[in-house]
């Protein structure tokens, strides 16, 4: 536990009300360009403080769900103009809370404003269907009505987006929400709140808690009052999360891990290919779920992909999120730091090639943060630990096929399955890898990286427990069909 005198501590949203938590006690967030900066402290919370979000979100779900879709949606439409007028201040606490670069994290929050607009007009839209009835005197129709509370539980790598596309679709449709942020970017999560509380949701409509996740994630989990869970993360977490919920009957939502193939085949634009590599793979610090960690090429144009690869990567530069020339900020955290660094050791000693980064930057001005250089294996095979496991972080392997129906069966050769992309003119290439390729988003001369907020997102496999996030499918998790006989 820490706390600093020149951080300002941000408290709980509970009931309409900022406040302490009762175990008296704060976590601080380190800058990790800076690991000697605390950005703020948040509250580590207990379960007492859990159990009060709780029952006000049970309180508060009986009055938001009778508002009209349009009333909920005017405010949502409140939050989306409040927070992209304070868009700046948000995006540099982003960068400087979990590292992303500040043109990154300005992306992210007006993706998050837009989000909240796409859902705002949710309100208007129907919630359900008139079905015939075999009694000619009868109407028959379904709606959809909201679950009740729902446990929202988020990652720290996109820490405005994510929780904004749990959290509208939520609202909009009437169920009230306990946030659960991750601590590595509950700073970012505090600030994006305060937009909902100046918008005037009513109290207990949106409640913030934060704190360990094996206190307050699994409490969420565990509660016989939570309707429902909605989680971005870690697989293994993922796994206790979704097992906690079901055990009790209530409904849950997993968005995990990815292992993320490009195919980059013999007839592609090879230097397209190569920037959605760089692009898809190292922006972000390969902090993403999405991001593209595996590069399949053909043999007979493997050489000079590689050769144009390393020419594009070695002009990136690694720095402070917030220097206008940084590409690539630091690791989120220590932990993430030392993660990618024992992964690339793993590399090593299974065989593959090491042909660029593996190390740190040498500049003095990076030294006290989580700094890695883009790193680049070659001959590396399907059995190796890092083209199985998710590093999340800035790693590329590459790996050679001869024929595209190869780079299919490798690309699948994994446990995940959550986004796929290939570079390709070939229309008979194309096609069998939409049909053939094991992965909830596909696409076709992009980079792996990219989801759109107007449709469906969720992976196959492990990535996934087969739902789906934004779009018109959110409204598959966060309702329920209720079907009305009305009989004169």
């Amino acid at each position: 536990m820490s706390t600093n005198v020149a951080a300002k501590t941000y408290m709980n949203y509970v009931n309409g009300v900022w406040k302490e938590s009762t175990s008296n006690e704060t976590i601080a967030s380190y800058n990790p360009a800076n690991k000697h900066e605390v950005v703020g402290n948040v509250q580590n919370s207990t379960r007492e403080d859990l159990e009060e979000a709780i029952q006000a979100a049970k309180q508060a779900e009986k009055s938001w769900k009778k508002l009209s879709g349009a009333e909920r949606g005017n405010i949502l439409f409140s939050v989306a103009n409040i927070l992209e007028n304070n868009l700046d201040e948000i995006a540099e606490t982003m960068t400087n809370e979990m590292g992303k670069t500040l043109p990154e994290a300005k992306g992210e929050t007006a993706r998050g404003v837009a989000i909240l607009r796409y859902y705002a007009g949710e309100g208007m839209r129907k919630v359900g269907d008139v079905i015939p009835s075999t009694d000619s005197s009868a109407l028959m129709f379904s709606k959809r009505v909201p679950l009740g509370v729902v446990g929202v539980i988020t990652p720290w790598n996109f820490p405005v987006a994510i929780p904004i596309w749990k959290m509208a679709p939520a609202l909009i449709y009437g169920n009230t929400v306990v946030f659960k942020p991750a601590t590595e970017a509950a700073v970012t999560a505090a600030k994006v709140v305060e937009c909902f509380e100046k918008a005037g949701v009513p109290e207990g409509v949106i409640n913030l808690v934060t704190g360990k996740g094996s206190v307050i994630g699994q409490g969420l989990a565990d509660h016989s009052d939570v309707n429902a869970v909605t989680f971005t993360g870690s697989n293994q977490v993922g796994k206790n999360i979704g097992s906690s919920v079901a055990a009790r009957g209530g409904k849950y939502q997993l968005e995990m891990g990815g292992k993320n193939p490009i195919i980059v085949a013999e007839d592609c634009d090879i230097d397209l290919a190569v920037d959605a590599a760089i692009s898809g793979g190292l922006k972000s610090t390969g902090q993403k779920c999405t991001c593209s960690s595996r590069v399949i090429v053909q043999s007979s144009i493997y050489d000079t992909f590689k050769e144009r690869l390393l020419q594009k990567v070695a002009e990136i530069k690694v720095g402070n999120g917030l220097d206008s020339d940084t590409w690539m900020g630091p690791c989120a955290s220590e932990g993430q730091y030392n993660t990618v660094r024992k992964y690339v050791q793993i590399g090593i000693e299974e065989g593959a090639q090491l042909i660029y980064g593996g190390d740190e930057p040498q500049s003095d001005g990076l030294r006290n943060g989580y700094f890695v250089n883009p790193t680049i294996f070659e001959g590396v095979t399907s059995s190796m630990t890092i083209a199985q496991e998710e590093i999340f972080g800035p790693v590329l392997a590459l790996m050679k096929v001869d024929t595209v129906e190869e780079a299919i069966d490798l690309a699948n050769d994994v446990e995940y399955g959550l986004s796929a992309s290939i570079f390709s003119k070939n229309i008979d290439s194309i096609l069998s890898f939409i049909d053939d390729i094991e992965a909830g988003l596909v696409r076709i001369n992009s980079e792996t990286a990219g989801v759109e907020l107007q449709a469906p997102f969720g992976g196959m496999k492990a990535s996934s427990s087969h739902s789906r996030e934004q779009g018109e499918a959110a409204k598959e998790f966060f309702t329920t069909v209720k079907t009305v006989f009305v009989k004169g």
